[in-house]
């Protein structure tokens, strides 16, 4: 993992209010899928001549 966008502390807790665990590297893949998200709403402000990132984006 390079780089850290969610806290894993916070992420165990939210599955553990819906009665579930997480396993260890979950928080890698969710950091991950968190990521590339940015990534294509990036692309998506890029194309129509922004440079801000706006929630209709992702």
């Amino acid at each position: 993992m390079a780089e850290t966008y969610v806290y894993a502390s916070r992420i165990k807790e939210l599955a553990k209010k819906h009665g579930l665990r997480m396993s260890g590297d979950a928080a890698d893949a969710l950091n991950a899928q968190i990521a590339e998200m940015v990534k294509a709403a990036a692309e998506r402000a890029k194309g129509n001549k922004r440079k801000t990132i706006y929630p209709f984006d992702f």
